[in-house]
């Protein structure tokens, strides 16, 4: 028996989503630049989602330069990818659950509702924070509680970062969205 492979799905990037998913950001914080999508079967289903980015962080929004891609720029930069990945899956209906969420749900939940359960990084490599890129994979996500109040969505996915001179930084982080919208298929 033949098993066939789903077809992948190139998204190119969106600049208007990108600005408004990055909106709650101090404008020097607003480290990512571009992003471009692809959809590999649905998360929710054994498939996976994976935005590859590029960055740019012309000063650190924290602390003085420390010469490198640090932990707190390695968490900023990993949130506005999560943020823009679900931000499109919503808008272009891409994999569930968030296909069958409203831009106005992700918009009232981007903020309060989507929260780190667990993040686990390593820096191989210094990377050159002035230019760089990174990847997100959404390899599961998982919804509990479909009945109404309490829903959750539980993503896990991975992430990395590297530069044109070989800085590498890879992690492990686990989502939690709480108080999820009901979707069609619930």
């Amino acid at each position: 028996m033949t098993t066939s492979v789903p077809p992948v799905e190139l998204i190119g990037h969106d600049a208007a989503l990108l600005d408004r998913v990055l909106a709650p950001y101090r404008d020097n914080c607003r480290y990512l630049k571009s992003a471009e999508i692809s959809v590999c079967g649905d998360p929710a289903d054994g498939g996976v989602a994976t935005a590859r980015c590029e960055f740019e962080i012309d000063a650190s929004c924290y602390i003085d330069d420390t010469g490198h891609f640090n932990a707190v720029e390695f968490n900023i930069c990993y949130n506005q990818m999560f943020y823009y990945i679900v931000a499109k899956g919503v808008q272009d209906r891409l994999f569930a659950p968030f296909d069958g969420w409203t831009m106005q749900d992700y918009w009232d939940r981007q903020l309060p509702d989507i929260l780190i359960a667990k993040l686990s990084s390593t820096f191989r490599r210094p990377i050159n924070a002035r230019k760089f890129s990174g990847e997100i994979q959404l390899e599961k996500v998982l919804e509990r509680g479909r009945g109404g109040a309490g829903r959750l969505v539980v993503a896990d996915t991975t992430c990395r970062f590297w530069d044109a001179d070989g800085g590498d930084s890879r992690g492990e982080v686990k989502i939690a969205i709480t108080n999820a919208p009901a979707t069609r298929a619930a």
